[in-house]
């Protein structure tokens, strides 16, 4: 926005002086005409920055909290506090501006006195002020921290520089803690369900959308499959993120290779870790829920020096519970110690660690065939309990450890460096029956693996950063390198042994019926045993990636450009063994796997432009490009090429003035090329489908619109197609049977549905009616997704409802401060739905109702 010009007084101004002047005096009546008012005594030692972090509360409660936290003596009065509720204040602030924010939306502002004294009273004519100007200055939210309701002003993801949303022309979403709180979801991929442009559960409880490459799967983003981040490091953890140790959850729609590496065009999710805060944060609670579910966390931040330069912070958490399906239990136990030390004024350092533990990760590795689920076969519906595995031979256990830093150093206002290392180590032992087809029309041919899986990952991502002005002209500027070394363990043992359990059938499977399920599998994997059949692998796979990047944000009046290129270097590794003594004497044999080392390079960047309004809309357009190196080789032997993508996007931001209300709309067109498919006709080996094509748009509203009442809603559209390729398919029948061969050009990509709308409302009910109590409530739409490649049939859409409250106890018996109780339940109508197929045996199941409930107590 340009500057006005000060020496041209217009008769506008001067309407607007006079009615300022008439407003102030009025007000200042009204002030003296209340007789309640809240005193605030000033301390101009106080008036620095300072860190503050006060949830959503009552105002009386809340402005006690902010007294013990700005160092300043607060003394509140009766009925001017009676009944209102604040949304909370995060971030680092001036007092001024904290008592700003925790003011905003409570229909109450407050005046200084000539001696220094802060009077709150009723704003004139019940206007409500707005949380982010105070005095024309900006308050800021800390672009890491939980936001404020359901909205979040700043973020570090898009461009790894403290950016305010409405300065990035791109589509990013952040989930905020309150959402998180609301929402009660298990893990991340549930967390994301009510985010635009993501399709969660796409395996329904086949994957709880861990992490690990390849290996869990369940999020889907603008159709591609999305990559994991934690603190702007990639991770390749087994365990499906956990809600608990998080402040944020932010989805960058869209290509991010320039700032963070191999990503897919579709996008990436990061995650803000729980890190020590800079005023004592102490919570517990105890959960309890369906399945038999109990859970109780731990949260607990403070300082250890007087001073408050060392601070420390300690959450965990533990579960157990069973899951809709019989014999499939969901137990974690998990600890996230930390520690901040400000060395200096201008240096800090925060050190993390974490371990968690899954002995049971709640997932069925099991899919299900068409007829049973889909459509009601002969012998029935497959029920959602159904567990067609060996209850002595269902092993599913993670392991994660967890070390990070976080440095950062300012050397003057030009000149900023930060640091952030990573490592983690995920471990995976599995024992389970995988299906490998449907024997008969209710036979299911069952595969026994043992597998055990280790992500090793270290990371670290180098940055100096500062700003500069030319003139008008404002520079953000960012120059870093990342690094990345990747290694990847694969141990399996498969029993091929015959056993039939009753029935006909052929070697190396065991068959069990679905519809009646009678598994009294019995292991036999001695190689050295003339009773067994079987084969033991090992793989090994690593790679290096190395990256070096630029970005740099140019302001000038309400126009922002960003400009940004990357050039990665990767270096791929793979070799492994097999032995097996599947032959007529058997006899062990020794197959030797290897792959020589593929480096690879790619430069990657974008570019985008947006102008901000003064009315508060933001138009823009962006261009970007992403890179995913690849192994493995097609059944020929001919290397895999690298995924290559590109992106054009123009959308609006929308953020109401004065008010926490931010909505947006993105449209966009993305190809990528060399996108991989599996290849039927040579199993165990991927397809080049060639290039294919996502177009759509999505529609997305997180809104704290009154005090009361809090809204996220969004539509998301993603006509996504095989553009160009020469590959064909054969038709995968519902009846288990296959049709004739088709092409996939021009067809639609298979598990990817073309709408998706979403709301989800949060209201607390009036203090006269029933003091403390919110209720929530939401509804997701998912529509049809086909099949196959060739689209043989459709996978009808689903709409699922969700509900919640929570009752504040201390609202009304003050002796019960901090204490809450919250329920939620998702699926409340408990249907049965199928998320996707995989073809015509591979059907996902979704998940029944579920009710999570907890006791919750802050002090």
């Amino acid at each position: 926005m340009g500057r006005k010009d000060n020496n041209k007084i217009t008769t506008h101004t001067c309407l607007l002086l006079a009615t300022t002047a008439v407003s102030f005096f009025i007000f200042t009546g009204l002030a003296r005409a209340q007789s309640d008012t809240v005193r605030v005594a000033r301390n101009g030692a106080a008036q620095g920055m300072r860190g503050y972090n006060i949830q959503a509360q009552p105002l009386a409660s809340a402005l006690i909290s902010f007294g013990k936290q700005s160092g300043l003596q607060v003394t509140t009065g009766g009925e001017l506090l009676r009944g209102v509720k604040t949304a909370g204040v995060h971030g680092q602030l001036t007092s001024r501006q904290a008592l700003a924010q925790l003011l905003a939306g409570t229909g109450l502002s407050y005046v200084q006195s000539a001696n220094g004294t802060v009077i709150l009273t009723k704003s004139a004519a019940n206007i409500t002020l707005g949380p982010v100007r105070v005095g024309g200055s900006v308050v800021h939210q800390n672009p890491t921290g939980p936001g404020v309701g359901y909205v979040a002003i700043n973020t570090m993801a898009g461009t790894k520089t403290d950016t305010p949303l409405t300065e990035i022309p791109n589509s990013i979403y952040v989930i905020t803690k309150q959402q998180m709180v609301d929402l009660q979801p298990q893990n991340v991929q549930e967390a994301l369900r009510y985010t635009a442009g993501i399709y969660t559960e796409q395996r329904g409880n086949y994957s709880n959308g861990c992490a690990s490459s390849g290996s869990c799967g369940g999020i889907v983003q603008r159709g591609f499959s999305t990559s994991q981040f934690i603190d702007g490091l990639m991770s390749e953890s087994y365990s499906a993120g956990e809600t608990a140790f998080l402040e944020r959850i932010e989805a960058v729609n869209g290509p991010a290779s320039v700032m963070y590496g191999q990503t897919t065009p579709g996008g990436m999710i990061n995650m803000s870790l729980k890190k020590p805060t800079d005023t004592p944060l102490h919570q517990v609670s105890v959960g309890f829920g369906n399945w038999n579910r109990y859970e109780a966390t731990f949260d607990y931040s403070d300082k250890i020096t007087k001073s408050g330069n060392l601070r420390y912070r300690v959450a965990a958490m533990g579960t157990t519970q069973g899951t809709q399906v019989n014999n499939i239990d969901y137990k974690r136990i998990g600890i996230l110690p930390s520690i901040t030390w400000d060395i200096d004024k201008k240096t800090s350092l925060t050190l993390l660690g974490s371990y968690l533990y899954t002995p049971g990760m709640g997932t069925n590795y099991m899919q299900f065939p068409v007829e049973g689920t889909l459509y009601r076969s002969p012998y029935g519906q497959i029920p959602r309990n159904r567990f067609v595995g060996n209850k002595n031979f269902n092993t599913q256990e993670t392991r994660d450890e967890m070390f990070e830093y976080q440095f950062q150093h300012r050397f003057n206002r030009f000149l900023n460096f930060s640091q952030v290392f990573r490592w983690e180590q995920s471990t995976r032992d599995n024992q389970t029956m995988i299906l490998d087809g449907m024997y008969t029309d209710r036979i299911a041919a069952l595969d026994p693996w043992e597998m055990r899986n280790k992500n090793t990952v270290a990371g670290l991502d180098s940055r100096f950063y500062g700003k500069f002005n030319i003139g008008k002209v404002e520079n953000t500027w960012v120059v870093g390198s990342d690094f990345r070394q990747y290694d990847y363990k694969w141990n399996v043992v498969a029993d091929k042994t015959p056993g039939y359990n009753g029935y006909p059938g052929e070697d190396g499977y065991y068959l069990v019926d679905i519809f009646n399920p009678h598994n009294d599998y019995s292991r036999c994997v001695d190689l050295h045993s003339s009773k067994c059949e079987t084969w033991n692998g090992s793989y090994n796979y690593s790679y290096f990636q190395e990256g070096v990047y630029f970005q740099d944000q140019i302001k000038w009046k309400g126009l922002s450009v960003l400009l940004g290129g990357r050039q990665d270097w990767v270096n791929t590794h793979y070799h492994g063994t097999v032995y097996s003594n599947q032959n007529d004497d058997h006899s062990i044999t020794l197959t030797r796997l290897s792959e020589e080392p593929r480096p690879q390079t790619a430069f990657t960047w974008r570019a985008g432009l947006i102008y901000n309004f003064a009315f508060g809309l933001s138009p823009y357009f962006s261009y970007s490009t992403s890179f995913i190196p690849q192994s493995g080789s097609d059944w020929q032997g001919r290397p895999q090429p690298p995924l290559k993508g590109q992106q054009k996007e123009v959308g609006i931001k929308y953020k109401v003035p004065g008010r926490d209300i931010l909505i947006t709309g993105a449209a966009y067109d993305i190809d990528e090329t060399n996108y991989l498919v599996t290849d039927y006709l040579h199993p165990g080996y991927s397809a080049n489908a060639g290039r294919v094509n996502a177009k759509g748009f999505e529609v997305s509203a997180n809104a704290n619109i009154t005090h009361d009442l809090r809204l996220i809603a969004s539509y998301s559209y993603n006509s996504m197609t095989y553009a160009s390729t020469n590959l064909t398919a054969a038709a995968q029948l519902p009846n288990g049977g296959y049709g004739p061969a088709a092409s996939e050009k021009g067809k639609y990509v298979q598990g990817v549905p073309r709408n998706m709308f979403s709301f989800f409302l949060n209201y607390s009910l009036p203090q006269n009616i029933a003091p403390g109590l919110a209720v929530n409530g939401g509804m997701r739409y998912v529509g049809f997704t086909y099949d196959d490649a060739v689209n043989t049939f459709k996978v009808p859409a689903y709409y699922l409802f969700d509900i919640g409250m929570h009752y504040d106890f201390g609202q009304k018996i003050p002796m019960l401060k901090g204490l809450q109780a919250q329920l939620a339940v998702s699926n409340l109508t408990n249907k049965y739905y199928v998320t996707s197929c995989g073809g015509n045996y591979a059907c996902y199941i979704g998940q029944s109702r579920r009710v999570y409930g907890n006791l919750s107590y802050s002090w």
